[in-house]
């Protein structure tokens, strides 16, 4: 997709949760490695490609919806790892975008979880954009960024040795232009 394309698709969107996938992989006693995503989040971003700095953005996930398809590892992660009672939801708010290759952006933002607001930069491919079926602009992207659990206070003491503080945070990301 050439730079001229990338331009024509600035613009207002909104998340589709039904094609949108956040997750995470968690190693595991140093072995094996944890799976997850989270199943209720919400978002919508001004993405502008003529003016990539002009982007702005907010996704806001339900941290109690977790889902690692192990409902007391849920429970344990959610409390423990996440503080859901106190902090039901984790947040990123986009601060900046800048473009890094014909399909690719950096998305710079503020990730707060826990309380805890930390800027996080993940690296996006563009992988699909086209008109759907009632006419609107759907634009999907996938993305990972690698974050240490202990900067956002997650330094639970059963955690030491049994869970990496490396986290890596997976989107596959699905928009649908309002305008």
């Amino acid at each position: 997709m050439s730079t001229n394309k990338l331009s024509e698709l600035t613009g207002d969107y909104v998340l589709d949760p039904a094609h949108t996938r956040i997750g995470f992989i968690a190693r595991h006693t140093m072995a094996t490695r944890v799976r997850g995503n989270f199943r209720t989040f919400d978002g919508n971003a001004h993405l502008d490609f003529d003016a990539p700095p002009r982007s702005s953005g907010r996704l806001t996930i339900q941290a109690k919806s977790i889902d690692t398809g192990n409902r007391q590892r849920d429970d344990l992660v959610g409390r423990k790892f996440l503080g859901v009672d106190d902090h039901p939801t984790i947040t990123f708010v986009l601060t900046g975008v800048e473009q890094s290759g014909e399909a690719n952006v950096e998305v710079t933002g503020d990730l707060t979880m826990r309380g805890i607001t930390r800027p996080i930069t993940v690296e996006f491919e563009l992988t699909g954009a086209q008109t759907d079926p009632h006419g609107a602009l759907r634009i999907d992207f996938t993305g990972s960024v690698t974050i240490d659990r202990k900067d956002w206070g997650v330094h639970w003491k059963a955690a030491a040795g049994m869970v990496s503080p490396k986290v890596v945070l997976q989107f596959d990301v699905a928009v649908i232009r309002k305008s």
